[in-house]
């Protein structure tokens, strides 16, 4: 894959906002494309005077705002500039584009996990939703981007059954027009959003998201030095499969959606891996779970979302302290053993620490990354 990229080190990206994009030489920046969908059956012609979002005006006289994305700016132009807008401002920074596409649980409006996964049944909601899918990949055309589907939703899936063809989702009954032939289940639904993506962005790298808690142990988390973490990583990956997210490019996985420091202070929860890998959990327990995926799989995997905090926060809402960013750049050498092509870094809450408020300190990390010369990308990470 990184071949295809024009590239050969361990990639590194964020979640940045205007001010800091430029300040580094990121081979990556992505956006999340979440908060609902319109509520019409097809994607809206205008956004001042034709469309709403879970009952909201998305005319920008409306101060509540537009969940669909598409209308995420002046409401005179047309539905998407939003997306074509980062997609050329970052290429123009010489970085490539990614989305991470969340839209199921915020379009089903239902409590995230067996709930969410029910809704996939409804075949007038699933219209919309792959309607929109389509929208976004035509926006992207021929442009290369990465495309990263529906981070937790597949793990939720797998705790309903182990199995996702038993898993019912409208798929070949919500759209004909793409996934006519696919049966109508989860792994229909995987199989059909990666089909889309071959056919109407035919540049775009696509991967499903692999989470380490999808079997209902934590094989990242994990405290018992007994667990076969491996094994755990084999049972994600033949679930991803059948989803059809072998046929991707890639597989995401991630370390944490929060900072350590943030989960001790505000939940009382012990989220801290060890450093020093001497005690569980620890960060060559993560690589081990990658590596397992990665083969099984016959996929780089992509590391996401990785906490910016750092150990000089001062420890309050957008300075927290975490310290898997600095070990990731630290060992770049253990991403690129395990079959990591990218270590991608952004808050995964508004709370969270992010590049604008940890005072330059991932900024700094990854100008010194690319002086330095990079990591080279084991010869395999790219596998066939």
């Amino acid at each position: 894959m990184l071949n295809s990229l024009g590239k050969d080190h361990v990639l590194v990206g964020a979640k940045t906002g205007d001010d800091v994009a430029g300040l580094a030489p990121f081979d990556i920046r992505y956006i999340y494309l979440a908060g609902g969908l319109f509520d019409s059956a097809d994607v809206c012609n205008s956004c001042s005077t034709s469309c709403s979002a879970a009952g909201q005006s998305c005319a920008s006289w409306n101060s509540n705002g537009c969940g669909w994305w598409g209308c995420w700016q002046w409401d005179q132009l047309a539905p998407g500039q939003y997306l074509r807008d980062f997609l050329s401002q970052t290429t123009l920074l010489g970085q490539i584009p990614m989305i991470t596409y969340y839209e199921l649980l915020h379009t089903s409006r239902v409590a995230e996990g067996a709930q969410e996964v029910a809704k996939a049944q409804d075949v007038a909601m699933m219209q919309r939703y792959y309607n929109d899918w389509r929208f976004v990949l035509k926006q992207i055309g021929n442009s290369t981007v990465l495309l990263h589907i529906e981070p937790d939703f597949w793990a939720y899936a797998q705790h309903v059954n182990t199995n996702p063809h038993l898993i019912p989702a409208a798929v070949a009954s919500a759209n004909p027009t793409d996934c006519g032939t696919l049966e109508n289940t989860i792994a229909g639904m995987g199989r059909c959003m990666i089909a889309m993506a071959r056919k109407y962005a035919p540049n775009a790298k696509v991967g499903l998201h692999a989470s380490a808690w999808a079997t209902k142990i934590d094989a990242m988390m994990n405290r018992d030095p007994a667990l076969n973490v491996e094994a755990e990583a084999i049972k994600v990956a033949d679930f991803l499969r059948e989803c059809g997210g072998g046929s991707g490019d890639f597989v995401v996985v991630e370390t944490s959606d929060r900072d350590a420091q943030y989960y001790q202070v505000r939940l009382g929860r012990n989220s801290w891996w060890d450093a020093t890998n001497a005690t569980l959990p620890n960060f060559r327990q993560a690589f081990r779970f990658a590596k397992a995926l990665s083969e099984r799989m016959h996929l780089p995997n992509l590391w996401w979302q990785i906490p910016v905090g750092n150990m000089s926060m001062l420890g309050y809402d957008l300075h927290w302290k975490d310290n898997r960013l600095d070990y990731f750049f630290d060992h770049p050498q253990e991403v690129a053993a395990a079959h990591g092509i990218g270590m991608i870094f952004g808050a995964g809450e508004e709370a969270q620490t992010n590049l604008s408020t940890d005072s330059g300190h991932a900024l700094l990390r990854t100008n010194n990354y690319f002086l330095n010369g990079g990591q080279l990308a084991c010869p395999n990470a790219s596998m066939p």
